[in-house]
């Protein structure tokens, strides 16, 4: 891939697109914390509701059938109305959603006097889930192949990156923020999250509201690119359809695959870390007791990250692997950044090859357990999964022009497949252990690296600046 000036990065035909693009962008980090508030949401559940571990997951439901059911309809409404109402169509709903939670906290306060059961309650929190990730499915049918036609066609892998590392941002912080919430404590000691819970999510609902405002008056113009894949006269009906083209096709599988084996790995990896790393020596204890008492700030962090295990040596809390949560989020941010620099030198396709390529081989020593070396495979896993979203979707929909916001809706209702695989893989970890849980993500990712490479055979082209080798499919 030949890629000449930086400066091409936000300019398409003597136009600079920066200012759009950092308005879209701050779309990336709206869904990406939304979405991050989700896994902290479950244990809420699990102890105030008492729920099992299997019956707090209909808040995942919920939230992936928000996407499922609108995927279609949003990519339908976009191609209509446009990208900019296409998006503040998108926040109003996220608006809707989260002002549903003050109602659905009234409900759920009813249940002490038994006007209301717990089903009841819970199924008022599950409809403020779902209609917010109805809104959040607007948004990234549109903001995706948005942030593609903003600039040079040839760095559209790299913009897509760059936004979707405020996505990751957003999943770092929501939890974080969900945390504070979802489990305060009143002054003797009772939680009160189930009275607070709607605060995070009024505080979405405003923002966004003023973030609709914001694109309502701003100059979010709407690029129609050219579709590259013309009609073809002897087979007029099948060139028209986005099913004819291969390279869309397999990215809707690769994406299934990928938010798969992404949603197993973020799922169970406190189970992970709770039941699979080697044991920390127990002469280890008296330097993390002595760090935790004398170190600040950085010791009360660290309290309660070890408990004694049966052979002496030093495990992992629940805690302490939460916290670890971030870290490899941090890992995953971090590839965000270091993967959008480098597709600006090298083919999008061969990146995508190469990142699945690597976790197929990290996934893979994490199965083998080899001790050490398999907790930092789970840690590199995170970071090879961060380019793989965005730049599955750049691939799926080049040269597809005016169908561009349809196809995106499909790609975006592969997302289905987090609510899908993880139960496969939680069932072999039930099995076995949870190492070997890990061989199910090797093959998801095995796929996807099976798309990067073979995606110029798929497309017809040789990179994404480069036109169609012949007209037609």
């Amino acid at each position: 891939m030949t890629k000449t000036s930086k400066s091409n990065l936000f300019f398409v035909n003597g136009q600079n697109f920066a200012f759009p693009f950092l308005l879209v962008t701050t779309l990336f980090f709206v869904w990406g914390f939304c979405n991050g508030m989700i896994d902290v949401m479950d244990k809420h559940f699990q102890e105030v509701l008492h729920l099992s571990k299997s019956q707090s997951a209909w808040v995942q439901f919920a939230h992936y059938l928000g996407y499922f059911l609108m995927s279609i309809p949003a990519g339908w409404l976009a191609s209509k109305i446009g990208y900019k109402w296409g998006i503040i169509a998108g926040l109003c709903i996220v608006a809707l959603g989260g002002f549903w939670f003050l109602p659905a906290t009234h409900i759920n306060s009813m249940m002490e006097s038994g006007a209301v059961s717990p089903t009841g309650a819970f199924i008022a929190f599950l409809a403020g889930v779902c209609a917010i990730a109805t809104g959040l499915t607007f948004l990234e049918t549109v903001a995706n192949p948005y942030t593609t036609v903003l600039g040079d066609p040839g760095y559209a892998a790299t913009r897509i990156n760059l936004a979707q590392s405020c996505n990751g941002l957003g999943l770092i912080l929501g939890p974080i923020v969900g945390s504070i919430f979802f489990y305060s404590r009143d002054a003797h000691g009772r939680s009160t999250g189930s009275e607070t819970l709607y605060i995070p999510y009024l505080g979405v609902a405003v923002a966004v509201l003023l973030l609709a405002a914001t694109f309502y008056f701003a100059h979010v113009p709407e690029i129609q690119t050219p579709d590259e894949y013309p009609e073809d006269s002897s087979a007029h009906d099948l060139s028209h359809s986005i099913w004819a083209h291969p390279h869309f096709v397999m990215a809707v599988v690769a994406q299934f695959f990928y938010v798969a084996a992404q949603a197993g790995i973020f799922s169970f990896f406190i189970n992970y870390m709770t039941a699979e790393p080697p044991p920390i020596p127990a002469s280890w204890n008296g330097t993390m007791a002595s760090l935790a008492a004398h170190a600040g700030p950085l010791g009360d962090w660290l309290h309660g990250w070890f408990e004694a295990g049966k052979t002496g040596g030093l495990l992992l809390t629940d805690k302490g692997a939460s916290n670890l949560a971030s870290v490899a989020f941090l890992c995953f941010l971090t590839g965000r950044f270091t993967g959008a620099g480098l597709l600006k030198k090298f083919s999008a396709h061969r990146m995508l090859g190469v990142y699945g390529f690597s976790n197929v081989v990290a996934t893979l020593l994490v199965f083998f357990k080899l001790g050490w070396l398999s907790v930092v495979c789970v840690f590199l896993s995170y970071f090879f999964m961060s380019i793989m979203f965005p730049t599955i979707f750049a691939l799926g929909i080049a040269g597809l022009g005016v169908k561009s916001k349809k196809a995106s809706s499909f790609i975006v209702m592969a997302i289905m497949g987090g609510a899908v695989m993880p139960k496969l893989m939680g069932y072999v970890a039930d099995l076995f252990d949870m190492s070997r849980g890990f061989i199910v993500p090797m093959f998801c990712f095995a796929f996807v690296a099976f798309y990067g490479f073979a995606w110029p055979k798929l497309s017809k082209r040789k990179a994404l600046d480069v036109m169609p080798v012949s007209a037609g499919h």
